[in-house]
């Protein structure tokens, strides 16, 4: 199957340097990391990696949302002498 891809100018070269270097086509390279991603069976990162790991003693915001919102608002006049 033919697909048209658009890569920004820098990840276009910097995969054709990759694919040089590895000696083979652009499209080839493509094909393999497309080939490697579909593989997993698993994620990259397991998620369960990332939680537990902070405080879960709840939030203050919905408490004073609005007082913080207008401390923000008046911080960001301030700085610029409004």
């Amino acid at each position: 199957m033919r697909t048209m891809i658009i890569l920004p100018d820098h990840h276009h070269a910097s995969a054709k340097r990759k694919a040089a270097h590895e000696g083979i086509s652009l499209s080839e390279y493509i094909r393999r990391l497309v080939a490697s991603d579909l593989d997993r069976d698993t994620p990259a990162v397991d998620p369960s990696t990332i939680f537990g790991i902070f405080d879960g003693g709840g939030s203050r915001i919905s408490a004073g949302k609005q007082a913080m919102i207008s401390e923000a608002i008046d911080k960001q006049f301030a700085a610029k002498g409004i």
